[in-house]
């Protein structure tokens, strides 16, 4: 025991040497059980209440066993007072070596010549007071800067800040471009990278006029809607070149997540601010061009709905004080000029729509084509391809060619892309056969592009029953649609074949319910429907054809299989129809009448509502075309019917 003891005291006074160092060498000595347990006890650093505890214990057993814990429970705490201390001065060595390294970095620099010896906390300080911003924005750099200088032993941390800090000096707040207010620098300019669209130049000049007699104003949101390849696009960057506004371009096709446009909250390594303020950024004044292309292909999902976001930035009340998360404050988007493109209207939601205001970019007309080609699509490939204007040449009747049979679209892409292909084959020409001139004509464009692509069904040449050429739109351009009815004796079964959409068929049961009301008056026998089957078919049954404009051509094509009575060759049509034989309104009808027009009709039949569109459409579509407005199907029939010759007299 008395060795037990002394071994377990040595190992307490290791941990405190200076104290009991004279004491150890006394402790040696002693043999005595009794003796050992007193002096160890009266030397020991207790409290009195623990002393006092020791001294009452009698029975010398006791008071050893008592000891021996005590003596174990301080080696013990004493252990653990080394751990934290060590763990402490291994944290502040580190902090410690870390600051003597950055100051042996300073002095360096500062022997060197080096002239960022300025602190970075010091540079930002610096670059906020030369900051053109309002007050806010000032206070919270201040702020971020504070925080910056505090925790500059944090890597991790002052990455963040600093990029932070950092985009919001970037950041334009009030740095604008001058005002453009040159009209007729700006018509000049549309007009030459344009041929067309002039209701989109007439509104540019008109927001420009404006401009320039109130000196402020909210800028329009323009939304551009049409087929793809009419121009929308580029329109935008002309319009900027014409405002000498700089020009920026985001894309939203597949934009799904809210954050692309309200920004990244920066709690997180890697967070970023949103699209709208990262281009208004790159723009460097608070006042650009902004095109949002292709808005109608935004998409939702479970990370917030896009839409609503734009809905802040495209409103002019909301957009004064736009929030980016990522900012954290206001940013004024009033002096952008937003521009949008879309090719359809009807996915984009009604709130977000109402915002905007809609010019419709709709298809170009032949005539257009060759413009477009002659002055602006044929010079850009012949300087991309390295040809020179005595090298290469294409007659105007090789380019209208090109676009009638080697291309079916609204706009000119696909012409554009026939062009440059043209310029390849010639440019190979040239270097290996070494040709001086390639003139392409409308006899040698098969030499280049091969066959034709495209072959317009025309109009038929004699008047047939149950057949009747419909007018329909597309996603690149009008086209004419045949529409077939048979009868055939049966009971009473309507076959709909043609790949037909749910409207079209509910058009075809809709004209066959008017004319079973109307069959008296056409000399159609009551159990006729009972005993004949009506089989309505329209040709290309591969391609998916659906929309609201075919109703009163099938009714005709029902109605002429059904009476014999002949239908003209040289008649179009497009209006859906009611159950009383009313005909309501359609759309796309500058596309329709183009269609009818490159298919030799010449006469067409629209919906009398439709009239006031007809007034907008140049006088070259409608050139040579008899356009007849019907409000019911009577009229309707009265021109499409071939008139027999009692009823031709009688009219005579």
């Amino acid at each position: 025991m008395v060795l037990g003891l002394k071994d377990i005291f040595k190992e307490y006074t290791d941990k405190n040497p200076k104290v009991y160092k004279e004491l150890a060498a006394q402790i040696g000595e002693i043999r005595d059980l009794k003796k050992l347990v007193d002096v160890i006890a009266a030397n020991l650093l207790l409290t009195y209440v623990q002393r006092q505890e020791l001294l009452e214990e009698v029975n010398l057993m006791r008071r050893y066993d008592m000891l021996v814990s005590r003596i174990i429970h301080e080696v013990q705490v004493q252990n653990i007072k080394e751990e934290i201390q060590t763990k402490v001065r291994q944290r502040v060595d580190k902090n410690q070596r870390e600051y003597i390294l950055r100051e042996e970095i300073k002095l360096i620099r500062e022997e060197l010549g080096d002239d960022s010896t300025v602190s970075d906390a010091d540079e930002f300080e610096q670059a906020v007071e030369r900051l053109k911003a309002p007050e806010e924005v000032k206070q919270k750099l201040a702020k971020e800067i504070k925080r910056f200088r505090n925790i500059m032993n944090s890597p991790s941390e002052t990455g963040v800040i600093r990029t932070y800090i950092e985009t919001m000096l970037e950041m334009p707040w009030d740095k604008q471009c001058k005002e453009h207010k040159d009209i007729s620098y700006a018509k000049k300019v549309l007009d030459e990278d344009h041929y067309g669209l002039e209701k989109v130049k007439e509104r540019i000049l008109e927001f420009m006029a404006v401009r320039a007699l109130t000196k402020k104003g909210d800028s329009p949101i323009l939304c551009l809607a049409g087929p793809p390849g009419t121009g929308k696009t580029s329109i935008a960057k002309s319009l900027a070149r014409a405002l000498k506004r700089p020009y920026v371009r985001i894309s939203l096709g597949g934009v799904r997540d809210e954050a692309e446009i309200r920004g990244h909250r920066k709690t997180y390594v890697g967070a970023m601010p949103g699209r709208i303020a990262d281009a208004v950024r790159s723009a460097k004044v608070k006042n650009p061009l902004m095109l949002l292309d292709e808005i109608d292909k935004v998409s939702n999902d479970y990370k917030g709905d896009t839409f609503s976001a734009l809905l802040e930035v495209l409103d002019s009340e909301q957009n004064k004080k736009f929030r980016d998360h990522y900012l954290e404050v206001p940013l004024d988007l009033s002096e952008v000029l937003f521009v949008t493109t879309a090719n359809t209207l009807q996915t984009i939601p009604r709130p977000l729509l109402d915002r905007m205001e809609v010019i419709e970019v709709s298809s170009y007309t032949e005539n257009e084509k060759l413009h477009i080609a002659m002055e602006h699509l044929i010079p850009k490939q012949m300087e991309r391809h390295g040809l020179k204007k005595k090298q290469f040449s294409v007659s105007k009747k090789a380019v209208w060619k090109i676009a009638r049979s080697y291309t079916k679209e609204a706009g000119v892409r696909q012409l554009e892309r026939k062009l440059a292909d043209i310029c390849r084959k010639a440019a190979k020409e040239i270097f290996e056969k070494k040709k001086t001139n390639v003139h392409i004509t409308e006899r040698n464009v098969h030499q280049y592009l091969g066959k034709e692509l495209y072959i317009y069904q025309m109009a038929n040449e004699t008047d047939e029953v149950g057949i009747v050429r419909g007018l329909a739109w597309t996603s690149v351009g009008g086209d004419t649609l045949q529409i077939e009815v048979n009868i055939m004796p049966g009971e009473g079964e309507i076959l709909l074949t043609g790949q037909l959409g749910d409207v079209m068929k509910e058009s075809a049961r809709t004209g066959i319910s008017y004319i079973r009301s109307v069959g008296k008056a056409y000399k159609i026998s009551e159990d006729f429907f009972k005993e004949h089957d009506v089989h309505i078919h329209i040709p290309e049954g591969a391609v998916p054809k659906d929309g609201p404009s075919a109703g009163i051509t099938m009714a005709t094509a029902i109605l002429s299989a059904v009476t014999g009575k002949k239908v003209r060759a040289d008649v179009a049509m497009t209006g859906e129809i009611t159950l009383r034989g009313r005909v309501l309104p359609i759309g796309g009808l500058k596309e329709k009448l183009l269609a009818a027009k490159s298919a030799g009709i010449k006469t067409v039949i629209v919906p009398k509502e439709n009239m006031l569109d007809i007034e907008e459409i140049s006088s070259e579509i409608t050139k040579g075309l008899a356009i007849i407005p019907a409000s019911n199907m009577d009229e309707v029939l009265k021109a499409a019917l071939v008139k027999s010759k009692k009823q031709r007299t009688a009219q005579e």
